[in-house]
């Protein structure tokens, strides 16, 4: 199935090919070219990265800083990632990434705070916010991770790096 673009000034005379049985989505020059194809799976992807989700009223009880370490995290499904957290508190951290994993999903991670960079502190944790690309909050697009396991050693240690970075902050 071809579909003209009419409407978009900046695409107009294009064509997007439909292919169902392959599901793909072709995109087609005014003189029948093709330009590019993308899976169904990149789209959704793309259209779930950008939908506008509603802004909530803060929902943080504990405070946090902006702080860079590692961590890496495994999903139900087994994929194994390693990165940067670019934040933490104790009710979760941020992880950068170019392709955050969707609200909801349950990760199981370690971190490494840079006090004991080889000392890996366990917790598991449900991303529970999405920033597809860097904005005036975040520097880098990523995903909040909202802790649901977390030993009370790992808590108390994440406290006091916080405590102690705020209060540094304030000397400052």
């Amino acid at each position: 199935m071809k579909y003209s673009v009419l409407t978009s000034l900046r695409h107009k005379g294009k064509v997007l090919q439909v292919d169902v049985e392959r599901e793909m989505v072709t995109l087609l020059g005014g003189n029948g070219d093709v330009i590019g194809s993308l899976s169904w799976d990149v789209v959704i992807d793309q259209v779930l990265a950008y939908r506008r989700i509603p802004v909530q009223k803060e929902v943080r009880v504990e405070p946090r800083i902006s702080l860079t370490f590692r961590v890496r995290y495994n999903t139900p499904e087994g994929q194994q990632f390693e990165s940067r957290a670019g934040g933490i508190g104790g009710g979760g951290l941020f992880i950068e990434s170019h392709s955050p994993l969707p609200v909801g999903t349950k990760l199981a991670m370690e971190f490494s705070l840079p006090q004991k960079p080889d000392h890996w502190l366990p917790a598991k944790g449900t991303v529970a916010w999405v920033c597809p690309k860097a904005d005036q909050y975040t520097f880098s697009p990523g995903m909040g991770v909202r802790f649901t396991e977390v030993e009370e050693r790992v808590r108390d240690q994440i406290h006091e790096v916080v405590k102690a970075t705020q209060v540094t902050s304030q000397a400052a």
